[in-house]
């Protein structure tokens, strides 16, 4: 882990602060130590090492010093990680890496490996910094720099511990340990230990952590008063509520004690966000022993002391239990206005910061997920109880607002990149719907379900007595039942659905004449196919055209004309790598040329470097590929096959927005042979979210794959149909639907229903 504050965006990974204990600086010179950086840093006063660092680097690179000036750039690297601004750290530590490099410095190249092995491992290239850092120990071990060596083998401890790799860790812990006794070192020393103990204590060994936290004791009485030494007491203060073979009470105490002499220490060095986790914590202590007017006057006084950094890590952290709090004591409105808060911080943190470890051991909404959700009950549960139309309705757009929130998080950090904030800036609100078409929003909570319906009408709140546990359960039966395309399985599950999610809505959308059903999913209704519902007698899609969209303020809802479509059309036929031959794709591709003309890759002529070229020399309107496809839980994971190689995500980004001459984004992108695993509801994400990732307006895509005779003629037709420029995307694919439901060969909805159209539906 980098050095101390590097704690403040794991802690939203993580839950816990100091999910790894920090680390000293990566400077290598006792000169370097003494720099106005450094003694910012230690003063926890990070945005003005930042400021330091930067005249720094800024002096020595005009000086000519390179020695200095990566110096200046590994203080000001460890300051960028302070603050969580992660790509700020990587591209100064990129930057010192060519200079280490023509110095011949072993000390500092042993120094740069290492800080970079800790960045790439903070923003999820585990396998990257894996190898930087074993080449940090290798390095600082031929030049003698016991203290550089101990450093990363203390983050390889880490990254094994946080891979489930217990032997592995242990032995870079007891390694690092050696080396940074052997370097005198008591502050990295300290940081070893904890984190040690911190693995023990997760493997339920009490006594060797005990053994080790005790050590960690004495030794950071040693420390002088400091930034880090502050850390390390908080660290320790957490550890000693987790730990086995002593009372709760005893536990409490000696927690207790560890945040009361780590707020004595911040107050001493005017160390605000120390300050604030010491009160923090405090306020959690009081919480658990069921003193709530405590904890809520010291978690206040928390977010006061977060106030003055403006650290929004930090005071979501403690807004988010005020208002529970607040809830708790009957003050709904006063709980609104914390959590409202808290969200507003969240946000903040979303835009600023590097994205979630998504190889780690938790997602950022998966995390923090429930201040949306808590959020939204409430606001939900108030506009229920309005009795002004307009108060109702302010409510009921703060709930969809939300939970909107919430779903650009989780696209954002499933891609591991910020690719919607581009977005966002080019797409309008969508406060009314076009004429005959709906929005529905199901917001999933643990004792109901929510319907938000948005209509030209405006947005109405229908409230469905079915639990979470109950509801997700049959989603899931669902899921696995309409894959089985001999049986009848999948109709009562899809009765059950029907009864819930839409028969609540029916009359509404009679009234309103309703076609278009534009679907914003939550969570696991992800994984299913909406079309696919059925009411007894007829499925969903006979009555309704279907769209759904990760959230519409990830959905470009521009209308565009249908002219001069020009399509780039990418297939195999044959078994690539593994995967099966797909006879159809032949005859798919010939005749969507038939009808649109364009460009033909396939098979041979569909590798990487030609898709790159053709996309860089015309801007073309549909991209389509007739591959297999895999969306994983990891992003890493998934791909789109092409002849030669796997088109990633984040190759797909870069092809698409490849033309120069491109004004608009991509109409369409057609994937119709990839596949997500049943009940896999972070999969089914990468799916949602994959026309906001590659740039396009809408996608055409498969939940799972399907013969590939039925997809050829699904998708042939779909194409035949979008040629009518009155007939909106959705109503194309719902006629293809249609027209395969009406083939007896294909009449399962596991053949026709997986089809999912995502994004803009007009």
């Amino acid at each position: 882990m980098p050095r101390s504050t590097s704690q403040t965006f794991c802690s939203l990974l993580l839950v816990s602060l100091l999910a790894v204990v920090p680390l000293a600086s990566s400077a290598v010179t006792e000169e370097t130590l003494n720099q106005p950086a450094a003694a910012a840093l230690q003063r926890g006063q990070f945005e003005q090492a930042v400021r330091y660092g930067q005249a720094a680097s800024a002096a020595a690179t005009q000086s000519g010093d390179l020695a200095q000036q990566i110096d200046a750039l590994l203080q000001l690297a460890d300051a960028y990680q302070a603050l969580g601004h992660y790509r700020h750290a990587l591209a100064a530590v990129r930057t010192a890496e060519p200079l280490a490099e023509s110095l011949a410095d072993p000390v500092r190249n042993a120094a740069v490996a290492g800080a970079l092995g800790k960045i790439l491992w903070l923003t999820g290239a585990t396998d990257d910094a894996r190898r930087s850092l074993a080449s940090s120990v290798t390095l600082a071990r031929q030049a003698h720099a016991p203290q550089i060596a101990a450093a990363s083998l203390n983050h390889l401890g880490n990254l094994a511990a946080e891979q489930g790799d217990p032997h592995a860790a242990r032995v870079a812990y007891q390694d690092s340990l050696t080396l940074a006794r052997q370097a005198q070192d008591p502050a990295l020393t300290v940081t070893v230990l904890i984190n040690a103990t911190r693995l023990a204590a997760k493997e339920h060994d009490p006594h060797p952590a005990e053994t080790l936290l005790a050590e960690a004791t004495g030794l950071v009485q040693t420390l002088p008063a400091s930034h880090d030494k502050a850390y390390h007491l908080l660290a320790m203060g957490q550890l000693r509520r987790t730990l086995l073979g002593v009372s709760t009470s005893q536990r409490t105490q000696a927690a207790q004690d560890d945040f009361t002499a780590a707020a004595t220490l911040a107050r001493q060095l005017n160390d605000q966000r120390s300050l604030s986790y010491a009160l923090g914590y405090q306020a959690q202590l009081q919480q658990e022993g069921r003193h709530p007017a405590e904890a809520l006057t010291q978690y206040r006084q928390a977010v006061f002391a977060a106030q003055q950094v403006e650290a929004p890590e930090l005071l979501y952290r403690w807004q988010w239990p005020i208002g529970r709090l607040l809830k708790a004591q009957g003050d709904r409105d006063g709980a609104i206005l914390a959590y409202q808060q808290a969200v507003a911080n969240l946000q903040a943190i979303r835009q600023d910061f590097a994205p979630g470890r998504t190889g780690g051991s938790i997602s950022f909404p998966a995390s923090v997920g429930d201040v949306y959700l808590e959020l939204a009950d409430l606001l939900l549960q108030r506009a229920a109880q309005q009795v002004p139309s307009a108060a109702r309705e302010t409510d009921l757009l703060a709930a969809r607002d939300t939970m909107e929130a919430l779903k650009t998080a989780e696209v954002k950090d499933y891609f591991q990149d910020e690719c919607v904030t581009a977005l966002q800036s080019r797409i309008t609100t969508l406060d009314r719907p076009p004429p005959h078409t709906a929005v529905v929003y199901p917001i999933l909570l643990p004792d109901r379900l929510e319907l938000l319906l948005q209509s030209p009408q405006g947005i109405q709140q229908i409230t469905v007595p079915v639990d979470r546990e109950t509801f997700i359960a049959t989603v899931r039966e669902f899921r696995r039942s309409l894959e089985k395309r001999t049986s009848r399985e999948y109709l009562p599950p899809a009765q059950q659905l029907y009864g819930w999610l839409i028969r609540p809505l029916q009359g509404r959308l009679d009234t309103q004449q309703i076609e278009t059903l534009v679907i914003v999913p939550d969570g696991p209704l992800r994984t299913i196919p909406m079309a696919a519902l059925h009411d007894g007698q007829n499925f969903l899609i006979r009555d309704y055209a279907i769209a759904t969209t990760p959230g519409l303020t990830l959905t470009d809802l521009r209308p565009i004309p249908r002219q001069k479509i020009q399509p780039l059309l990418n297939g195999l036929t044959e078994a690539r790598q593994g995967f099966p031959p797909l006879d159809y794709v032949q005859k798919e591709l010939a005749a969507i040329h038939a009808v649109y003309g364009g460009k033909v890759l396939e098979n041979e002529n569909y590798r990487l470097a030609n898709m790159q070229q053709e996309l860089k020399e015309t801007a073309y309107s549909i991209v389509h590929i007739a591959s297999h496809g895999q969306f994983a839980s990891d992003v890493r994971n998934t791909f789109l096959l092409t002849f030669d190689d796997k088109l990633t995500m984040d190759r797909l980004e870069r092809f698409m927005s490849l033309s120069q001459y491109r004004d608009q984004p991509v109409e369409l992108l057609t994937l119709s042979a990839c596949q997500t695993a049943a009940g896999d509801d972070r999969a089914a994400l990468g799916l949602a979210g994959v026309a906001v990732k590659a740039g396009a307006r809408s996608a055409l895509a498969t939940l799972w794959f399907i013969n590939d005779q039925a997809s050829s003629l699904l998708v042939t037709e779909f194409y035949r149909q979008l040629q009518n420029p009155n007939q909106s995307k959705a109503k194309a694919l719902q006629q293809a639907q249609l027209q395969l439901l009406s083939d007896r060969r294909y009449q399962h909805p596991g053949y026709w229903s997986p089809f999912l159209l995502i994004g803009n539906w007009l």
